[in-house]
């Protein structure tokens, strides 16, 4: 039995954009035990990321021409809407600034990207050929599990999202910052993992990336930075 993510108002795809791709790839392979691997039938020969045998993700290297040079490193995690152009037009009314403004992806589909208010990336996505993610109903290890947006008004961040698509998004989670964090506000995708131990070990021992410990709903949480800081929080698994 799979799940279908890419219905209007829900988070169907990430991007990894980074200038050190290798770097990123080297990291999240062996901390996470992601895939990543060109698509010989994609006419672009993307590089698509895996996990568990299920597709999750592409990578994007911001050191090419399409991309501002101002612009982070960050993971867009694309949002699945019915009109990209209206809804990025309504996000900047409501606040957020184009970064990339509404362009076909081939068959594909049609995406915008833009930073939010309160100054996390994240992108729209009107799907045509491909529809997001197809994951089991149970959660895969180290797959995608929830969005979570840590920010210092996640009241005011949920009503920024939910204005601007009509609807609150589906598998999302509006948070405080955690006390210790200094980092700008991002999209994380929360991964699940039956050892949190094991991957603090693979982050400790590969050397290019650091981690946290916390807590969500009483059970410990590790949040795991990778070159560029390329962020990720992943949960205990149930049971």
């Amino acid at each position: 039995m799979t799940m279908r993510l890419g219905a209007v108002n829900e988070f169907c795809w990430m991007d990894l954009k980074a200038r050190d791709v290798p770097a990123a790839a080297a990291f999240f392979s062996a901390v996470l035990g992601w895939r990543f691997a060109v698509d010989e039938k994609d006419w672009r020969r993307a590089t698509k990321i895996s996990a568990s045998g299920f597709p999750i993700g592409s990578v994007s290297d911001l050191a090419g021409p399409l991309y501002p040079p101002d612009i982070p490193a960050h993971i867009a995690y694309y949002l699945a809407v019915d009109d990209v152009d209206r809804r990025a037009e309504k996000a900047a009314a409501n606040g957020a600034r184009l970064v990339l403004a509404p362009s076909d992806a081939g068959d594909q589909g049609r995406i915008a990207t833009l930073l939010d208010p309160f100054g996390a990336a994240f992108s729209l996505w009107q799907p045509r050929g491909f529809r997001g993610w197809d994951l089991p109903a149970a959660p895969v290890v180290h797959g995608p599990h929830r969005m979570v947006l840590a920010c210092a008004d996640p009241r005011e961040a949920a009503l920024f999202y939910r204005e601007t698509l009509d609807a609150t998004p589906a598998f999302t989670d509006f948070v405080p910052p955690h006390e210790s964090d200094s980092a700008a506000p991002q999209w994380e995708l929360a991964l699940v993992s039956d050892d949190l131990a094991a991957v603090a070990a693979r982050v400790r021992e590969h050397g290019r990336g650091s981690f946290t410990w916390s807590e969500h709903r009483g059970l410990p949480l590790l949040r795991v930075s990778g070159p560029e800081g390329l962020t990720f929080r992943i949960r205990a698994a149930a049971g």
